[in-house]
Order: structure tokens, then C-alpha cells, then sequence
């Protein structure tokens, strides 16, 4: 989307559009398209328009019915931090106190919607001139929040007592950057701000490594549904729990459970856990817990070990429920080999297989082919260490008693 398609989607005759829009359907598109430009209108108008409305059909992932009001454009929407999440981020902000939160980099305003809803002052910088401007109409419900076209290092921070920024982490060709001084600003460049602003609160990839974090900062990995969708980092009042790592995990019910470490700096080495026996079951831990380095203390939590060192599974003898991991029972184990896998799926007139690895270079969409299967039944195999060995693991899912 440009500026032109923006100020006719904002015309009163493109407003009223986008409200009389059906939910899109990729496969009605094309003829309602069609439908509306033989109606006489403008034919720049409707291609913005059923833009715009497929971009809102993807934002209800993100911002829930939030989204039917909203302006994106793509790479605002797959940059912008999910409404939930957002609410856990403004809530760091009231819970600290905060009086006039400057939020750098503000995208197109989902952060700073969920500060405005809790009633804090924001100011919303943000340094593209059209997402500040799609940001000023996502945000036009929130009188406290003032969004600003700018340059968010150069923003005057007087009368500040709290910053959040969200470093861009694309290029403009929309290629991920993992190398934080490649952030726009750089990591760096952020993390400055504290000495003027010790309340700071920054998002970063999730494959930040645990070398690369300041020492002082709380470092906090969230999941939602499973999928690990960011990495934060808080300091000061910000950080309640004090430096270190945890988990949040927002489950698909909307419940939050976090698991912390008992690390004092947030780039401490992570703890190794007890390696054991393959037993009764098998956990598979939350992403958000993998990327916090807290496998073996989750795996504490349920009385289970690993199944390898420096492998995410754990084994144990009781099935047991923990928000943080996924629970298999064991149904049998052996070597890989291609040959005996196949005769075992064989024996068993598997034809749907759900193939799980990690420590291991086979690829599942190769083995799938080489494996062939064929049958009524279905099986979930687990690639990885077993005793030091490449093995298999037949595994079924269990649903563990709260």
C-alpha cells in the first residue's frame, strides 16, 4: 500500500466501502472485485480496498474483531506484536508506574493500543511516514496516545519516564535481520536510551543468543498457542522478577504461565540437566521454554530427565500436566535404521506418519518418501539420541491429569 491508496481508503467513499466489504474469501475475491468496479467505482479504490480487506481477514489472527477497524499494511502486520502479548507488555508499564511511555517504533500502533486501553500516555514515534500514518487511524480511539512521524534516537524524551521500542528487523526487501547491530536502530543504539531512561523494554528475535544479552536485563521468550512469536527484554522497574530468563507461555485458552530461571544475568550459561533412561513418557518442552534455556528445570518440575544431553526431550516414568510441555506415552524404541522403520510401519499398516526430530540430519519430508507408507492406521515416531545412538521413538499423545 502507498500514500495514494491510503488517503482513498480514508475518503469518506472509501470508508463506507471497506464497512459494506462481506468477509474476504480468497475464492469470491476476483468476482467481487469485478462486481464492484462494474458498479462505477473507482478501479484504484477497489484493489485497495480488497487489500485491505484480506489484510484484516489475517490481522483477526493477531487483533482479534480489533482488526475489522484497523488500516495494515503487510509488513506492518507481520511485524506488529499480537494484541495478547501487547497486553502483557502494557501491563510491565502499569505495574512500574509509569506516567508518559515513549514507544519507538511504533508500527502500526499495536503496542500502544494496549498501553492506551490501560490508560497511559503514550508517545507513538515511528519513522516511516506511511505506517505512522496507518497508525494514527489504528489509534484514533486512544486520546492518550500522540503519534509522532520521526526519527525515534533523535525524540525528546523529556517529561519520558518509561520506553518501549520495537527495532525493525527486516530490510526493506523484507528479508529477516538475526545480527542485532543490523536492527534498525541498532540493539546498541537501544539498549543507550536506559542511561536517560533506566524503565526500557525492547522486543528482539527469538534466536538471540544468550551470549548477546546484557547482563542486567530480564530476558523473557513468549509462545502463543505453541508457536514462539518474541523475545523481550526489560530492565529497571520493568523487571520486577530482576535480570535473568523465563517463559512466558499464553496457552490456547488465553491463560499465561511463566516458568523463570534461577540465573542472576540474564547471558548466564544454561543449567545442564540429568540425562536418563528412556522411560514410560516422553515431554516435549514449550519453544518459549527451549529458547529460554529452561528444559532441565521444567523437566525438574515433573520429575523427568533428559532423554540426551543438550537434546530438548525429556523422559519420565509418571505422566504428569505442566503448561510447559507436551506429553507422549512411549510406545516402543529402537535404532534407526531405514529398513526397520520401514517394516515396522509395514507390520503395522501405518499410512499416516507424524514424524518429530531434533539431534538428528534427517530430514522428515525426505524420510516420509523413502519410507513409503501405506495403511488405515497412523503413528507419531520421534527421531533423535537415544543412549547416544540415533534412534526411534513410537510415541502416542496423552492428555496429562491437572
Amino acid at each position: 500500500m502507498d500514500a495514494r491508496a491510503l488517503s482513498k481508503l480514508l475518503s469518506p467513499e472509501g470508508w463506507a466501502l471497506l464497512g459494506q466489504l462481506p468477509p474476504y474469501d480468497e475464492t469470491t475475491a476476483l468476482p467481487l472485485s469485478s462486481a464492484l468496479r462494474d458498479r462505477g467505482l473507482d478501479p484504484e479504490l477497489v484493489a485497495a480496498a480488497m487489500t485491505q480487506s484480506r489484510l484484516r481477514a489475517k490481522g483477526r489472527a493477531k487483533f482479534g474483531e480489533f482488526a475489522d477497524g484497523m488500516i495494515f499494511t503487510q509488513a506492518g502486520l507481520e511485524q506488529s506484536t499480537r494484541l495478547t502479548v501487547a497486553a502483557h507488555h502494557a501491563a510491565r508499564f502499569a505495574a512500574a508506574g509509569a506516567t508518559r511511555v515513549a514507544d519507538l517504533g511504533c508500527g502500526i500502533g499495536g503496542d500502544a493500543m494496549a498501553m492506551g486501553a490501560l490508560g497511559l500516555p503514550v508517545l507513538a514515534v515511528e519513522l516511516d511516514e506511511l505506517t505512522a500514518a496507518v497508525a494514527t487511524v489504528n489509534l484514533r480511539h486512544f486520546p492518550e496516545v500522540t503519534v509522532v512521524h520521526g526519527d525515534a534516537l533523535a525524540t525528546d524524551l523529556d517529561g519520558v519516564d518509561a520506553v518501549f521500542a520495537d527495532p525493525a528487523r527486516r530490510t526493506r526487501g523484507g528479508r529477516r535481520v538475526f545480527d542485532p547491530s543490523a536492527y534498525s536502530p541498532s540493539l546498541d543504539d537501544v539498549l543507550a536510551l536506559r542511561e536517560r531512561v533506566p524503565a526500557l523494554g525492547l522486543k528482539v528475535a527469538p534466536g538471540i543468543p544468550h551470549a548477546g544479552l546484557p547482563a542486567d536485563a530480564h530476558a523473557q521468550w513468549v509462545s502463543v498457542a505453541g508457536d514462539v512469536v518474541e523475545a523481550g527484554l526489560w530492565f529497571g522497574p520493568l523487571a520486577p522478577e530482576g535480570p535473568g530468563r523465563s517463559a512466558l507461555v499464553l496457552d490456547r485458552d488465553g491463560h499465561a504461565h511463566r516458568l523463570t530461571s534461577e540465573v542472576e544475568a540474564a547471558d548466564a550459561p544454561v543449567r545442564a540437566g540429568q540425562v536418563r533412561d528412556l522411560d514410560h513418557y516422553l515431554y516435549e518442552p514449550d519453544g518459549a521454554v527451549i529458547r529460554a534455556g529452561l528444559v532441565a528445570l521444567a523437566g525438574e518440575e515433573v520429575g523427568a530427565g533428559l532423554v540426551a544431553e543438550s537434546i530438548a526431550y525429556l523422559t519420565g516414568p509418571r505422566l504428569a500436566h505442566t503448561p510447559f510441555l507436551s506429553a507422549y506415552r512411549v510406545l516402543d524404541s529402537f535404532p534407526f535404521a531405514l529398513k526397520t522403520l520401514r517394516a515396522y510401519l509395514r507390520d503395522r499398516q501405518v499410512g499416516t506418519v507424524t514424524i518429530k526430530k531434533r539431534g538428528t540430519a534427517v530430514e522428515p519430508g525426505q524420510l516420509r518418501r523413502q519410507l513409503s507408507p501405506s495403511g488405515p492406521n497412523a503413528a507419531t515416531i520421534v527421531l533423535t539420541r537415544v543412549a547416544g545412538r540415533q534412534s526411534v521413538i513410537v510415541v502416542e499423545p496423552v492428555a496429562a491429569p491437572r
